[in-house]
């Protein structure tokens, strides 16, 4: 089963025409011909199933055979993280996270951050790449890059949790999940003292993800990973 991805239908949808981008991939570098099997997803948990009307590199139709809504999952997980200064290895983590499952990310802009700006069209197709690949009908809503400040400032009705390095108390993740979670994950210098501060002043609870030191992208994903994991039991 290969999955592409259109936004742009509903569950009551009986043609589908696929955007340019995947209708190419279908019809010049698959060679996908008029009556062939396909599935699509719109990224918020509808899987459809139909056939090939037509095969127009910049337009593909498809005739639905049937659509299927997939359940969402029970629990919420938004990362906050820090963009790490390697893009690739940014990537790598926005990958497996959806992979594994999230359903919110936000680059952070912090103190010590090392990279300053983003491509957020970039970090969107790998997202749409990894939820294809997963065979997942969800794609994870990716936020604009957002200072720490504004971030931690809003409102939300989360189990709000920051992973530092300093020699605070803290918990074990593992021990915190809730249904809906917020995890925060700062850049290689980590959080500096004033935002982890700031962050504990907002009711954000200090968290240890590991007896050793993490690379941020590989913090993100543990903090995935554990959430789904005590979740899933």
């Amino acid at each position: 089963m290969q999955l592409f991805y259109e936004p742009l239908f509903d569950s009551t949808a009986k043609l589908i025409v696929v955007n340019p981008i995947e209708s190419r991939h279908i019809s010049k570098v698959l060679r996908k011909n008029i009556g062939d099997k396909v599935f699509i997803t719109n990224g918020m948990g509808l899987l459809a199933e139909g056939l090939i009307k037509s095969n127009h590199p910049k337009k593909c139709e498809i005739e639905v055979l049937k659509i299927d809504e997939k359940k969402a999952s029970k629990h919420h997980l938004h990362i906050a993280i820090a963009p790490t200064k390697a893009n690739d290895r940014f990537e790598w983590f926005l990958e497996k996270a959806t992979e594994i499952g999230i359903q919110e990310i936000t680059p952070l802009l912090c103190e010590h951050s090392e990279r300053r700006t983003i491509k957020l069209e970039r970090y969107e197709k790998v997202l749409q790449a990894a939820m294809k690949q997963s065979l997942n009908a969800f794609l994870p809503k990716l936020n604009e890059l957002t200072s720490f400040s504004d971030f931690i400032t809003s409102e939300y009705n989360s189990t709000k949790l920051i992973a530092h390095c300093e020699n605070d108390a803290k918990e074990r993740l593992s021990k915190v999940v809730g249904d809906d979670n917020l995890v925060l994950i700062g850049p290689e210098g980590d959080f500096s003292r004033s935002e982890i501060d700031l962050a504990v002043s907002y009711g954000f609870n200090p968290i240890s993800l590991s007896n050793s030191r993490l690379r941020t992208e590989t913090a993100g994903i543990v903090a995935c990973h554990t959430v789904n994991l005590i979740k899933s039991i």
